[in-house]
Formats: structure tokens, sequence, C-alpha cells
């Protein structure tokens, strides 16, 4: 695991190589064991590394031959599988490393060779024979990728303040993105916070010419969400146990380091830790953090008979309100752009206990969007109710609403301008959405509002290929919550740690898998009962305790929210204040009026506050 840089573009090697080392040193956090650098004319790379694999052997750039070399950040767990197959076609290897057989099979097979890695990557391969960069992302993005040309320069990172601080001056501030952000709680990619710079899609590789400048971006993988037809008689139980326990025993061993689990106690990673036992690893250490005053919000309980259930070696951690407000200024630091996923402040704590012990951890990152968790059964028990009138003439389904409910109205409506297909969209289905366009209308200050972030919602869903709303809904998470909020956020907590996390649940294989998953195994239907999960419940079911499996979803943040309505309101008031940075930009009316809501224990409104700190936080640090 290891954070990498480069640049290329008019420049001396001494020049391009002091920018590209400035780069490395901004991310040594992400790899404390190494560093490293190479340049020439026109082009210079560095890299810091965090050692897992080859310890000793491991380092770089590393060199195919003289023409061709790659920097690295990731973890290819099938390295050895892919090393045999390389040299029964007559490569040669100088190390143990899994850097050395991923620049082996880039630089034989192209980026073709990427079909055959199971792993989490984002590398550059250097081709000085062709005169040319391959920038590629691995396929779910779970390892960010920064890029863009300024001043004539490609430059490129694996943290976007290592762009930042290699550069004469701030970017222009994208307000687009900002819009978005109070939207979503998160910049959705490919844009980043700044104009003119961006995140290197998921699946994608970028190509550029060293001679000409000119670059392009080509989708090298994607999975569509169109759940199949269950067939009867087929095993999905037995499917989904063989995958998901290759998977997580593939993350267990692909190191030569301890390796741990991050354990909430939840369904998703306990069952982590049950298919580490079932793999064969015994007494390995688990992680889980709480809250001092414990209350409906604390899972530390829960951890802990699951900690016993399997005999892991368990530890703990608890933190208060005052760590969210401690760790505000650090959150914004860590994450380079505003990201209001509070869990990032206790999973950076708890990432700072682990470390101690272990330099790898696995965790249930996915397992919601991948087999359908969340609420996503509560949504599929009303599109279950819905269906009969999915042909129903519009007319006819407005004049309905009108005499409904307003959750039926809503819904008929929905249905009514949007048709069955484009009913999430219709409805604004998002898992994050937190400010509507109305509340955003007369927000900025100084000029009109961006484009509205309906729009850009509305977009991704027209991309979804089935006709099913829960399928769409799915593949709109997928797309963006898990890869701008999610795994940008477990990236950045805990490489800030210098600590490697590893998600079983976003194989590859049980991606691809999970996506064609039928619906009675996702979520259940109204014979059997509707349930999120459904194929995970049923195998975890002989793994884990009854309670935990029946154990609903709980987050890290929601005592933060909570704390607004108490002592944590006269806080948020001072740094929220008409005179602080968000003052520049926006009518301040609005914000006053969220926390006073939030000061009176509206959850809506508590959301909304925390997007604002955030950003007023982000504001101060990076403008």
């Amino acid at each position: 695991m290891c954070g990498i840089a480069g640049v290329a573009g008019p420049g001396t090697a001494e020049e391009l190589e002091r920018i590209a080392e400035r780069m490395g040193e901004v991310m040594r956090h992400r790899g404390p064991d190494d560093r490293g650098s190479w340049s020439e004319d026109g082009l210079a790379v560095a890299m810091r590394r965090l050692s897992i694999i080859d310890l000793g052997g491991g380092h770089q750039p590393m060199w195919a031959d003289a023409g061709r070399g790659i920097v690295f950040n990731g973890e290819i767990y099938n390295h050895d599988e892919l090393r045999q197959r390389l040299k029964a076609a007559g490569e040669s290897f100088a190390t143990r490393s899994d850097t050395e057989v991923l620049l082996r099979q880039l630089a034989r097979h192209g980026l073709a060779g990427l079909v055959e890695v199971r792993g989490m990557f984002a590398a550059c391969l250097i081709d000085r024979h062709a005169g040319t960069l391959l920038l590629v992302r691995d396929r779910v993005g779970k390892k960010p990728l920064y890029h863009g040309v300024v001043d004539g320069r490609l430059m490129f990172a694996s943290e976007l303040k290592a762009i930042i601080a290699a550069l004469a001056r701030r970017p222009a501030l994208n307000r687009q993105a900002i819009h978005d952000y109070l939207s979503l709680r998160y910049v959705p990619g490919p844009e980043t916070v700044w104009e003119g710079l961006f995140k290197l899609p998921p699946g994608c590789a970028l190509r550029y010419d060293l001679r000409s400048g000119h670059q392009s971006i080509e989708r090298w993988w994607s999975v569509d969400i169109v759940a199949d037809t269950c067939e009867l008689g087929r095993d999905y139980v037995g499917e989904f146990e063989d995958l998901f326990t290759d998977a997580v025993r593939e993350r267990l061993e692909a190191a030569d380091v301890p390796v741990g689990v991050m354990l909430s106690g939840g369904l998703d990673s306990s069952a982590v830790s049950a298919a580490a036992v079932r793999s064969g690893h015994r007494a390995f250490h688990t992680f889980a953090v709480g809250y001092e005053d414990g209350g409906r919000h604390s899972e530390l309980a829960h951890a802990r008979e699951v900690a016993g259930h399997l005999g892991s070696r368990h530890h703990e951690l608890r933190i208060g309100p005052g760590d969210f407000a401690d760790g505000l200024d650090e959150l914004v630091w860590q994450t380079d752009e505003p990201l209001a996923d509070l869990a990032a402040i206790p999973l950076h704590r708890l990432s700072m206990l682990a470390r101690e012990k272990v330099k790898v951890v696995l965790s249930g990152e996915g397992a919601d969007e991948v087999l359908a968790g969340y609420s996503f059964e509560r949504m599929a028990a009303g599109l279950n109710r819905l269906r009969p009138l999915r042909h129903a003439p519009r007319p006819l389904l407005k004049l309905g609403a009108r005499g409904a409910g307003a959750d039926r109205g809503a819904a008929l409506r929905a249905l009514a301008e949007g048709g069955w297909a484009g009913y999430p969209a219709a409805m604004g289905t998002h898992i994050s959405w937190t400010m509507g366009e109305h509340d955003k209308a007369r927000l900025w200050r100084d000029a009109p509002p961006p484009r509205p972030t309906e729009e850009l919602l509305a977009s991704w869903y027209e991309d979804c290929p089935s006709p099913e709303p829960l399928d769409r809904v799915q593949q709109v998470a997928i797309g963006s919550w898990l890869v701008e909020d999610l795994l940008m956020k477990a990236d950045k907590a805990t490489m800030a740690a210098s600590i490697e996390l590893r998600c079983p649940f976003l194989d590859h294989r049980l991606v691809e898998w999970g996506a064609r998953l039928p619906m009675l195994w996702k979520v259940g239907d109204a014979e059997v009962g509707w349930t999120s999960k459904r194929v995970l419940r049923v195998a975890a079911s002989r793994w884990l305790p009854a309670a935990t499996i029946a154990r609903p979803k709980e987050g890290f943040p929601v005592p933060a929210y909570d704390w607004l309505a108490g002592d944590g309101g006269d806080w948020a008031a001072a740094r929220l204040s008409a005179d602080g940075s968000l003052a520049e930009l926006f009518e301040v009316s609005a914000i006053s009026l969220d926390l006073q809501r939030a000061r009176g224990g509206d959850p809506s409104a508590a959301r909304r506050v925390w997007s604002w700190l955030v950003l007023g936080a982000w504001i101060e640090r990076w403008l």
C-alpha cells in the first residue's frame, strides 16, 4: 500500500523530481516504510510505501526493463497465481512482490491484462518505448487517483492535497462541486472541489502521450445491476458462501504482516470475522469503537459478543462527543475535499488503535451496496404494492394522488411522472440526499446557483440498463455513494493512520455475481418475508448467533447529530457564526435556521448543520 505521484511535461529531470518528491512527502502517512523517485527530462514519479508483501523486495519505482516501470498503490491478492502464469509464459522475477507481478502483467498484456487481476489498485505504468503513461484504477474504486493538467503539465497523485502542495497557486474553487456536496454530503466524481483537477473513475484508465500531451480515458471494466429470475434448485447460498469465504481468505493471506478485522458487531463485519474462522484463522485481532455514554448508539456489547463467539483477540475504543468537535479540522485535512460522513472520525481513531497491533484490517464495507442492504427491503415492499399500477394511465395516477395520504400521494405522482423505470429518479431517491434545490436556491451570495444537483442524479439513473427500480437504485449507490463517500472515507481515514483496509464484499467476482442475484435472495418477497441482504443472512445464520443476524444496521455518526440538541449546539453556533468562512460564499440566514432547528432536535436539520460545519472547516483550511 502506497502513495504515488507524478508530473509529466516541460521541465528538466531535476526540476520535475523535486516536484514529485514534494508530492510524495505530503503523503508520507500513506507509506512510512520506504520512499522512492525517478526522473528524466519531461517526467518524474515518486512513491511512499507501506510494506505489506515482500517487505524487503518491493521498492518502487520498479522496472521490468530499461523502458517500462511502475509506481503502484494497492494490493494484488492473486499475485502468486499470476506469477506462475507469467513464468510459464517466459517472464522471470527478481522479487516476491505483487508490484512486480502487476508491472509484468501490464507490460506483457497491456490494459487487457487487468481482467485477470484481483485486487485494489491505482497505478502508473511508464512506457518509455511508446512514450506514454498509463494511469489505471481498480474496478470498484477502492484506491483513489487524482489527475489534472496544470500549466501544461499532467500531475497525478493518490491524494488531492499532494497535487495542491506542488502548485504555485491554488486552482479556482469548483462551485458546482460545492453545490452538489450540499445535496449529497460528498463531491461526486469525476469532478473535484478544484477546477481542472479530477478523479479517475473506477474501472478506467487514462492514457497520456508524453510527446504530444494528448490524453484519453477508456473504461476497462463495468458492471450492470440486472437481477435475474430465480432458478429453482440453484444453490445461491452455497455459491455466495464459496465466493465470500474465498474473498476473505485471499485478503487474510496476501500479507507478510499481521491482519485484523474492524468489528462493529453488525452483520457485515461479523460475517467477515466468521469467514476468517471458516478459512482456518484463529485468535486474530478484532477492533471495535463505541461511545463513552453507551446508550442506544453504542455497539460495543454486540461486538464483544461476536468476538467471544469467534474467539478473536478483541480490542475496544470509546470516544465521546468532543472527539467529533476535536476531529473536525483533522477530518478536512485527511479527506482533501468536503466529506460530511462523520464515521470517518471514529474510523480514524480506531485505525490508530489497530495500528498498534496490525498493519492490515478487513471490514464489511460494500455489503449493503452489493447485496441490497440499508432499507432496500422496505423499498422493495413498497414497490411491490405499486407494481399492479405500473401500466396505469398517468392521468389516473395523478388523480389518485390527490386523494391519497402524503407518502402514497408522492409515490403515485412519481409513478405518473417517471413511469416504472423512472420512478426512483422522479422520487429523487439517493441514500445521502440532504438538501434539495429549493433549500439551495438563495444560498449563493454573488452569483446564481450552479446546475441543479437533481439533474446530475437524473443522469445517473438514465445510465442504468435495468427497467426495475430497485436495480436502478442499487446501480446508482454503487456508482457514486459507495465510491465517493464510503470508499473515500475508508481509504483516507485508515491511510492517515498508516494502515491498510481491505473489503472482501467488494471482490469483483462477488460484485459481478451480486449484480445478477435474483430479488428473492436480495430482499425476499411477500411470501418468505421482506429482509435486506437475504442471501447473507441465510448463510451467516450457520456461523453467527441469531441476535447478530436480526440486529438492525446502526451507523457511527448518529450521536454527533444528537449532540447538537444539547451541549454541542453552542460549539456549532460559534463555528457557524455570521463572520465565519461560510459567509464569504453563502447567505447565512438559511444556515442559522438549520442550526436553530437542529438544536430543537430536528434530525434532517442536524445532518445539514454537520454538512455546513464540515464545509466551513474545509474552507478555513484550504481557501
